[in-house]
C-alpha cells in the first residue's frame, strides 16, 4: 500500500464498509491463543498502521467491540454477522485492520509469524497439504 493508497473493506454481510487511507506498517500472523479463538483458525491475520485512517462508509452503528479483561487484546466485530472489523487501539496510536476483512489486494506480504510459541499443536507443516482449487468433492 503506497502512502496515498486506498482501499475498502467490509463485514461478510456488507452491513459495515470501510475506507483505509494511508500505508500499513506491518502485517503479522498471530499464532497466540487469543487471537486463534478470535478468528477460529490457525492464527490472526491483522495488519497495523501508526499514521494511516480509517472511514466508516456504512453501518458504522453495527460495529461492536469486546477486550478481554485485564490485557490490552481486544478485537471489533459487526453485530449482524460477527465478521471481525478494524478498530483503533492504543488510544488511537494505531489502527489494526484483519486482513481478511479488506475487499481488494492487501498490497503488502506478512511481515512475520509471531507468538509461535503458542501455536496449536495440529499448525505444523501445513504447507504439505493438498491444495485444491474448491470445495472437496
Amino acid at each position: 500500500m503506497t502512502a496515498t493508497a486506498k482501499t475498502t473493506g467490509s463485514c461478510l454481510c456488507g452491513t459495515v464498509q470501510f475506507e483505509v487511507s494511508g500505508v500499513f506498517d506491518a502485517f503479522f500472523l498471530c499464532h497466540c491463543s487469543r487471537c486463534r479463538k478470535n478468528s477460529g483458525s490457525a492464527h490472526g491475520a491483522n495488519l497495523f498502521a501508526s499514521n494511516a485512517t480509517i472511514a466508516w462508509r456504512a453501518g458504522e452503528e453495527n460495529i461492536a467491540s469486546y477486550r478481554v479483561p485485564g490485557t490490552r487484546h481486544e478485537r471489533s466485530f459487526c453485530r449482524i454477522c460477527g465478521s471481525a472489523l478494524p478498530g483503533v487501539r492504543m488510544g488511537g496510536a494505531l489502527l489494526v485492520v484483519p486482513a481478511g476483512s479488506l475487499d481488494g489486494p492487501v498490497g503488502i506480504r506478512p511481515t512475520a509469524h509471531i507468538c509461535c510459541a503458542s501455536r496449536a499443536d495440529w499448525d505444523v507443516d501445513l504447507a504439505d497439504l493438498p491444495h485444491m482449487d474448491g470445495l472437496p468433492g
